[in-house]
């Protein structure tokens, strides 16, 4: 009896500690932070969480504590009113923000450093100018990368005045900004729809990417090629990656830096915009320039309908859009796409009308922009506006692991079902990686009220579902897809508590 006792009373401790598992502590809502305010998490220095907010024209960096209580917002004043692109990257004692602006008819790129309270450090720095642009414009024309390690950095641009022969222009930068190579080059564009998409910057500073071009506009992709520029050259090499009898969508490109490749992966249909067959991926080797392998791998019907549940088995795949590739050490990977579309007025938008995108926009996640001037950066992605009623949905999330041969190891399903009007903000997943295991965090639909939930992946490919978060205080929204993990079990996610942004630290145990 007394055994029995003692088990009793330990699995009731472990019970209760797994309804623990979670610590969720808020910040207050900042009554002078515009409801339509952006914001994006730096993330954490010397134990505070650093935020970058704008809104009205103005530029902040708000310090929050251990206890997410703000100790410090500090206003950006050397920023101009009228700026169209801010980027930052965290370094361990400072904070690197890029940002560019129009005056007149020059376009300035500049950037400047912020200590751990999110004051500048010296002046402000000039990188590069454009100059005769002779209307006001409001994208950017610069595109800012980084490495992996964060050790090179490069800003470029490239002028499409002529479409048949853009002209790429990169600078690369070291961590402390101080240029190392200045390169000008022509990239040839000889068919009507070639695009370039899924540029990169490698820890070894070389610029690669995709080159693609469809049947017709909005279409299935029947040619790719791989590109690239060394950090020392001043030429792109480009090499063709064969695809015989399979039309491409959707494609996405991962670096390696350990192994030193690059993955290529699409989803893919054996007839010109037909249903989803598989998903199609290369992985190329930097030393040989060229791919290891290429793997057209077929769904299952079992595998379809694990992913769809109901509904045409054929069409199982239609919906989905890759949103991560996660690398393992051996070379092997794994993907994840989640099953993505909207409706606007009652009518169905599917993967043809959203230029190879999902249509989960985020300024966050994604950009799309057109130039009169010929200058873009490079992502195929539509936002939708106007004044129509637009329906969001984001549904179940499919896993699928390689091996470092490109065999097939596992798959598995994360079952959700997700819709909100005219935002996507409050839909879709974010995640977080503890290194035994990925978190999957989501919101789900308790009668009218919103639950934040999370299911565990194992490296095996086993997911369980966790106990509900059980601290969760009323009138608190959550935006997961926007969540950024800052420490190795705690993740900011931002929340909206009537209509105003502010922000949880999610601590798992």
């Amino acid at each position: 009896m007394q055994k029995i006792f003692i088990l009793l009373i330990a699995a009731t401790l472990s019970f209760i500690s797994g309804l623990r598992a979670q610590r969720i502590i808020y910040s207050d809502p900042d009554r002078d932070d515009a409801r339509t305010m952006g914001f994006e998490i730096i993330g954490k220095m010397n134990g505070n969480v650093l935020i970058y907010k704008n809104y009205h024209d103005q530029h902040y960096i708000s310090v929050l504590d251990q206890d997410m209580k703000q100790v410090e917002k500090n206003r950006l004043d050397f920023i101009p009113e009228k700026t169209n692109d801010v980027e930052l990257i965290q370094y361990p004692d400072y904070v690197l923000i890029v940002y560019q602006f129009q005056r007149k008819s020059i376009y300035y790129a500049m950037y400047a450093k912020l200590d751990a309270r999110g004051k500048k450090i010296g002046d402000p720095v000039l990188l590069d100018t454009t100059a005769d642009v002779n209307y006001n414009n409001n994208v950017k024309i610069y595109t800012v990368l980084n490495s992996e390690n964060k050790q090179k950095i490069m800003l470029f641009k490239m002028s499409t005045r002529n479409e048949r022969a853009n002209i790429l222009t990169t600078m690369l930068f070291d961590k402390d900004m101080t240029l190392q190579k200045r390169s000008r080059m022509l990239v040839n564009m000889p068919d009507r729809n070639d695009f370039l998409t899924e540029f990169a910057l490698d820890n070894d500073g070389d610029l690669v990417c995709l080159k693609g071009s469809g049947t017709a506009q909005n279409d299935n992709i029947n040619k790719i090629a791989f590109m690239s520029k060394a950090a020392d050259a001043d030429a792109i090499s480009m090499r063709e990656i064969k695809i015989t009898g399979i039309f491409l969508d959707d494609l996405r490109l991962k670096v390696d830096n350990v192994n030193k490749h690059y993955v290529i992966c699409s989803f893919y249909s054996k007839q010109r915009r037909g249903n989803v067959d598989g998903l199609y991926y290369a992985v190329w080797d930097k030393e040989q320039n060229q791919p290891l392998a290429t793997v057209n791998a077929i769904f299952s019907d079992d595998f379809r309908a694990d992913a769809k549940g109901d509904g045409n088995l054929k069409m199982a795949f239609n919906d989905f859009f890759l949103k991560n590739i996660v690398l393992k050490k051996d070379g092997g990977f794994f993907v994840a796409a989640e099953a993505a579309y909207s409706t606007t007025r009652g009518s169905l938008l599917n993967r043809w009308d959203y230029l190879y995108g999902s249509p989960l926009y985020s300024q966050m996640d994604y950009y799309s922009y057109y130039s009169p001037m010929g200058y873009y950066p490079w992502s195929r992605f539509n936002q939708f506006s106007g004044s129509n009623v637009t329906r969001y949905f984001a549904d179940n999330v499919v896993l699928i692991s390689f091996d470092a041969k490109g065999k097939m190891e596992w798959s598995n399903v994360i079952r959700k079902a997700q819709f909100d009007d005219n935002s996507d903000n409050f839909i879709g997943y974010g995640v977080l990686n503890t290194g035994d295991k990925a978190h999957f965090i989501f919101n789900t639909q308790d009668k009218r009220t919103m639950i934040l939930s999370d299911q565990s992946l194992y490296p095996d490919g086993q997911l369980d579902r966790n106990p509900t978060f059980k601290n969760l205080d009323r009138g608190y929204d959550f935006m997961p897809r926007h969540a950024k993990q800052v420490g190795v079990r705690q993740l900011i996610v931002p929340c909206s508590f009537r209509g105003v942004t502010c922000f949880a630290k999610v601590e798992f145990n």
